[in-house]
């Protein structure tokens, strides 16, 4: 049974678990692995919003910073008062490829167009630096989405206490760069409720309420291709941590690698079934949210899905 949970947004609530939610993603980058260049125009990213917006997304969740495997980025571990580094927490890195200034340039524009034209839109904001944090909710969005788990700028817990959004935190292993070379851990799901527990106690300690955290495992972020089917088939373990799940399957690489012809892992562009099958089985094991990027293939999946609930 999908528990209910109220998601407090600031301005407004989100029921989560009577049906699931849409989050369609908006790449605002050059290099997306998913889709990179095709919407980093700005009038592009606003039209493809107000495409998946039409079709059935709950939410938009913009961003312009790829974190492909591979990508650098600027992970810095916070220093805050009584906190003590997980071991298996992501690790520090010193270079980012997007500045905090091209960041800006890339989202702002296109959440304050959207919301012109979609005043009642969700937005959320795919971002691990706070000062972009702050820019976009400024700017209209309502959810801070962070692939780092709050961990990469050492600003961002206490920003977004600061703030009134909704908040996703992101389980990852190490940075982009070293996923390829990352050492096994035991068991994935064991090892993330921990860090999950360790990670939400902070946030809350440190002023973000938790009816403003949302959960995400972050499938194929740090975790090998094997590693990410036992934590779809588990996922409802991670009900007892007491938060709403949202799951990102989306066209990653382990559907690619489980549709594979001739020893060859299937193109991005030729894995939405496999994509359909993962979301839909993260659905029936507990999955409050839907991050994707074929909108209204996964919401009719979804709406599928959750009579089965």
């Amino acid at each position: 049974m999908r528990p209910v949970f109220q998601w407090s947004l600031g301005g407004r609530v989100l029921e989560l678990g009577k049906r699931t939610l849409i989050m369609g993603v908006v790449n605002v980058t050059p290099d997306s692995f998913s889709d990179g260049g095709l919407y980093f125009d700005r009038d592009r990213a606003v039209e493809h919003a107000l495409k998946l917006h039409d079709e059935g997304a709950d939410i938009l969740d913009i961003g312009g910073e790829s974190t492909r495997p591979g990508a650098r980025v600027l992970a810095v571990e916070p220093v805050t008062a009584g906190r003590t580094a997980s071991v298996n927490a992501p690790a520090p890195s010193t270079k980012s490829v997007v500045s905090e200034r091209e960041e800006l340039d890339r989202v702002i524009p296109v959440i304050a167009y959207v919301k012109d034209k979609r005043p009642n839109a969700i937005i959320s904001v795919d971002t691990y630096k706070a000062n972009v944090a702050k820019a976009a909710v400024e700017a209209g969005a309502e959810i801070v989405n962070d692939v780092s788990g709050f961990h990469w700028d050492p600003l961002m817990i206490k920003t977004l206490a600061q703030l009134p959004c909704g908040t996703v935190m992101m389980h990852m292993r190490g940075r982009p760069e070293e996923w390829r070379n990352l050492p096994p851990v035991g068991d994935i799901v064991v090892v993330m409720k921990r860090q999950f527990s360790d990670w939400t106690q902070d946030a809350v300690r440190l002023g973000i309420k938790r009816d403003r955290i949302v959960l995400d495992p972050g499938l194929g972020f740090g975790k090998n291709f094997e590693q990410n089917y036992p934590i779809l088939k588990r996922l409802e373990e991670l009900h007892t941590l007491r938060f709403p799940l949202l799951v990102g399957a989306s066209r990653k690489s382990f559907v690619g690698r489980a549709l594979a012809k001739n020893g060859n892992d299937a193109a991005v562009g030729e894995r939405l079934y496999g994509t359909l099958a993962a979301e839909t089985t993260a659905i029936l094991h507990g999955a409050h949210i839907i991050r994707t990027h074929d909108v209204r293939a996964s919401a009719e999946a979804a709406r599928m899905a959750d009579n089965l609930v």
